[in-house]
């Protein structure tokens, strides 16, 4: 569910000018997701979201979804078929080691940031900007 447009959470407009900072260099997709609850599974809840938020429909299925459930803070990565084939583990690790130690209730938009720039500069490594490259899915960030 995303949060009405009246009640945008504070950070959201830094967040979303990050998402296209990063997309500039790939074609890469790149979501966020922030959950609202810490309850039940995070890898479950981000591969309903990841279906949900129609992310399989990039032309090179190369989107990655952020998925941050709150307290206990963490950091859940859904990506593509596409990014697993080119990118590898090393997207996955690097991605963790960047990100984790920043995971706490007082860093959690730094954590966000942090885990778009790795995953922007990865995704530019394996899928560089194109001529005919085109925004694929929204940058805003998705609350629920």
């Amino acid at each position: 569910m995303k949060s009405p447009p009246d009640r945008q959470h504070p950070e959201d407009r830094r967040i979303a000018e990050a998402i296209r900072e990063a997309e500039r260099q790939t074609s890469g997709e790149i979501r966020v997701f922030v959950s609202g609850s810490g309850s039940g599974d995070p890898s479950a809840e981000a591969e309903r979201e990841f279906a949900r938020l129609q992310m399989r429909r990039t032309p090179m299925r190369n989107a990655v979804l952020l998925h941050f459930s709150a307290p206990p803070h963490r950091l859940t990565v859904i990506g593509d078929e596409g990014v697993h084939l080119r990118c590898g583990q090393g997207f996955w690790t690097t991605l963790a080691r960047e990100t984790e130690p920043m995971l706490g209730p007082s860093r959690l938009p730094e954590a966000i940031l942090t885990a778009i720039a790795v995953a922007g500069r990865e995704l530019a490594r394996a899928f560089p900007k194109h001529d005919l490259d085109r925004n694929d899915l929204p940058d805003t960030v998705v609350r629920g």
